[in-house]
Parts: C-alpha cells; sequence; structure tokens
C-alpha cells in the first residue's frame, strides 16, 4: 500500500508528533514550577507552594513518557534513516551527546528535587535545587534542536563523493537557523505550558470551585501566557524573516506565493487547486508577505517560481502554517483581554467568578488543546516544509530511508504503544489529583485560608 519511504515517514511521524508533546512539557514545566515556588517564599503564600509542589508531581509523570518515546526515536533515527546517519552522523554526534548529558543532568537534579521537599530548614535551598532542572531541560531543547537546525541549513563540513570531511561540530551546531530555531521551540513551550496548565484552573473554575487556589492559578498562568504569546509572536515574526534568507522556498510554499514579486501580498485560507495553482476563498493581505519576509513593504519575495518543480516543498503546508496563526493569535487575544479586564476590574487582582465570565472560562479552557495542536501544526509546518530534503541542498528524504522490510509491522506496533502510553497517562495523572485535591492538601498542612 505505502512504500519504504512513506512508511518510514509515517513512521517517524506518529513517533514525533506523540513524543512533542511529553517533550514540551518537560522544556516548560520546569520554569513554572520554580517561578511558583519563588513567589510562594517571597510571598509566603501557601497556595503557590503547593502549585509548585503539585505541578511537579504531574511532571514527573510526563517526564517518564517523554524518556519513553525519546529513546524510540533514537533507534528510529538510527534503524530508519540510516543513509542519513551514515552521513551526518559525525557531524550532529556532539549535539546529541550533549542532549543526553542535559537530560542526565536535569533528571539527577529532579529526583534531589522530589525528595527534599520539607527537608531543609532553609526552604530558599530547595527552591535553588529548581534552576538546574531548568538548565537541564532548556539545555536539552537546545542541543536537540540545534540538530533539527542544521538539517535546514547544513554547515560545518565538507561532503565529497559520499563522505563527510573537514568537521567543525561547533560550526554545525551554531548554524544559521539555531537562533530563530531555538527561540521559537523554547517561547513555543512555555506558551504551552501555560494555557495547559490555566485550562486546568479554568476547568475547576468553571465547575464553580471557589477556592483561592484555582483563582490564583489561573491569574499565575495566563499572565505568564500573555507574556509568552507576546514573546512568541515576535519570536514568530523573526522566524519569517530567516526563512526568507535562508529557505524561500519553504516560505514560498506555506504562502502559495509562487511567482517572485514586490509587495507581495499574504495568503490566509483559500482552497488551492494543485493543477492550474490557483487559489480560491482566500483572504489576501496587501503587502504583508514583504512586511514579514523583509520588514518593509516594497521588498521583493522570491517566489516558487526560482526553484525546480521537484524541489517545491509540498503545498498543503499551507493550511497547517494559517492554523498554527490562527490558533497562536486566539492564545494572544484571550490572554491579553484577561489581563486587561482584571486590570480594569480589580486593578492588578484576581477575576471574580460571575456568571458573566463563566463562558470566558470555557474559552480559556479551549486554550489547552489549542496551544498543544497550534505547536504540532507548527512542528509539521517546519518539518513538512523542508521537504524533499532531509539535509537541505544535500540529501533527499528518498536516499536516507532504510530498506527493511519490517516497516508495516513496526508501524502497529508503534501505533499500539503510543496509545496505550496515551490512556495510561491520562488515567494516571486524573487519579493523582483527583485522590489529593489541593483543598484537603491545604486542610492537612492546617492553613488558614
Amino acid at each position: 500500500m505505502f512504500d519504504q519511504i512513506v512508511l518510514a515517514r509515517l513512521l517517524t511521524f506518529i513517533t514525533l508528533g506523540f513524543h512533542i508533546i511529553f517533550a514540551t512539557l518537560g522544556v516548560g514545566m520546569p520554569l513554572f514550577i520554580s517561578l511558583a515556588e519563588f513567589i510562594g517564599l517571597r510571598k509566603k503564600d501557601p497556595h503557590y507552594h503547593l502549585l509548585a509542589r503539585r505541578w511537579a508531581r504531574g511532571y514527573v509523570i510526563t517526564v517518564a513518557i517523554g524518556v519513553v518515546t525519546g529513546t524510540c526515536i533514537a533507534l528510529q533515527l538510527v534503524f530508519l534513516w540510516p543513509g542519513f546517519m551514515q552521513v551526518a552522523g559525525k557531524v550532529i554526534g556532539l549535539p546529541l551527546f550533549l542532549e543526553t548529558f542535559a537530560f542526565f543532568f536535569e533528571a539527577i537534579f529532579l529526583g534531589v528535587y522530589l525528595y527534599t521537599w520539607d527537608r531543609f530548614k532553609n526552604p530558599w535551598l530547595h527552591w535553588v535545587l529548581s534552576i538546574p532542572i531548568m538548565i537541564g531541560s532548556v539545555g536539552s531543547a537546545f542541543f536537540i534542536t540545534t540538530v533539527n537546525a542544521f538539517m535546514n541549513t547544513p554547515q560545518g563540513f565538507t561532503l565529497a563523493g559520499g563522505t563527510i570531511t573537514r568537521i567543525d561540530p561547533w560550526l554545525a551546531m551554531f548554524n544559521p537557523a539555531t537562533p530563530s530555531k531555538v527561540a521559537h521551540v523554547l517561547s513555543s513551550a512555555f506558551l504551552t505550558v501555560s494555557f495547559v496548565l490555566a485550562m486546568l484552573a479554568a476547568f475547576h473554575l468553571y465547575r464553580s470551585k471557589k477556592h483561592v487556589y484555582y483563582k490564583k492559578a489561573l491569574h499565575f498562568t495566563m499572565v505568564l501566557g500573555l507574556l509568552f504569546s507576546l514573546a512568541n509572536t515576535f519570536i514568530g515574526d523573526l522566524s519569517g524573516k530567516f526563512l526568507a534568507d535562508y529557505q524561500p522556498e519553504k516560505l514560498a510554499a506555506g504562502e502559495w506565493h509562487f511567482h517572485t514579486e514586490e509587495r507581495a501580498k499574504l495568503i490566509v485560507g483559500g482552497i488551492l487547486h494543485p493543477d492550474t495553482l490557483q487559489v480560491e476563498y482566500a483572504l489576501g493581505l496587501p503587502f504583508a508577505l514583504s512586511i514579514l519576509a523583509k520588514g518593509t513593504p516594497d521588498a521583493t519575495v522570491i517566489g516558487l517560481d526560482q526553484f525546480p518543480r521537484d524541489q517545491w516543498p509540498p503545498l498543503y503546508i499551507h493550511y497547517f502554517f494559517d492554523l498554527m496563526v490562527g490558533l497562536g493569535t486566539y492564545l494572544l487575544v484571550i490572554s491579553l483581554v484577561y489581563v486587561v479586564v482584571t486590570l480594569a476590574q480589580k486593578r492588578g487582582k484576581l477575576m471574580r467568578l460571575t456568571k458573566w465570565n463563566r463562558p470566558f472560562l470555557a474559552l480559556i479552557m479551549a486554550g489547552g488543546p489549542f496551544a498543544v495542536l497550534a505547536m504540532e501544526c507548527g512542528w509539521i509546518y517546519a518539518e513538512v516544509g523542508r521537504q524533499p530534503w532531509i539535509l537541505r541542498g544535500y540529501m533527499r528524504t528518498s536516499e536516507a530511508a532504510t530498506q527493511a522490510a519490517y516497516l508495516p509491522e513496526m508501524l502497529v506496533l508503534f501505533v499500539l504503544l503510543y496509545a496505550f502510553l496515551g490512556v495510561l497517562v491520562v488515567r494516571v495523572l486524573i487519579r493523582l489529583f483527583r485522590q489529593t485535591p489541593p483543598e484537603m492538601e491545604l486542610e492537612a498542612k492546617k492553613i488558614i485560608l
């Protein structure tokens, strides 16, 4: 039914699509845990302290699933894409090693952090342990993202006759794609985590749980959600300018920009007829693509007419790009409305539960899955938009895929594995937090509310 290349890509897609959810949570959660504990200690506020404690419990579960799926990715990189590893393995060996080292660094301090709750006379010493966890999680994301960046803008080697020579692993790591990709990965992770946690707080408030713990959780996560939404928007603009300079075919395919021209318009939505390359039912924003690509409305934007047809990325990435931007805009608007209304009503205090804001809580709850979906769409746009290259300009994806005959069986096996892990993690998290609600924990500590 499918050839080897399609099966290898499909198996990699399913693995990465599942893993990236837990990887994103793993990168973003330590920052929120550390900030919550810091505020709790600074203000002597038990609610923020409990937020950090409970989030840390959930974080451990997601890390465990991330380890399993991350191991799957490492194995698949070798077995599904041997052509790529034979050529580029020596170049990307350093960041792969450093990514593993960063994870071990994070895991060691995470174990100490979890074990030492309430064991220090000075509680600030416990908070200090959260800092290396953040360093490890961000470092892990940084190093693995440099590998992906290298695949988009490879450098630091010479390829002659299929043999890699004159390897400079540091130059390969710090390639032109690294700054924008790392920044976008990190800001997206923090944004996703902020809305996932806000979703949980909004869910309890929606069910008329008026405990101040939930109100503080919502306020904390929504304020950070606004900050990271703004950061993500700014970094996304920088990413667009990077693509215009280094991967113009990806930008052109994502925007259905077929002809090189000045004052290029941005295509929003629409339906493409692949035979005629005609776009219908789309909204065209004058000069917007030129501004996105070069920062000026008069700029010339390279179109797909400058590239051979067999080097065009799949044109359906336009839909993923639009969905990513649309969902990101939703998150920005929702967080902005929350902060503005909160400041207007309470001069910076927490928003009260009223019948008026109950529908708004539902909109915040939708932000959780929307943030995850936006992150997935961005990843699909980034990876599919690099096609037909696995190593841009050097090796096509078709040249790197395995020729092994077991891929259909492996595809079924891994789909079943991820389905099992997905159900398992949801059930474990629900049971973990349902058995010990925050009200019970606060009562057990004899905290007067």
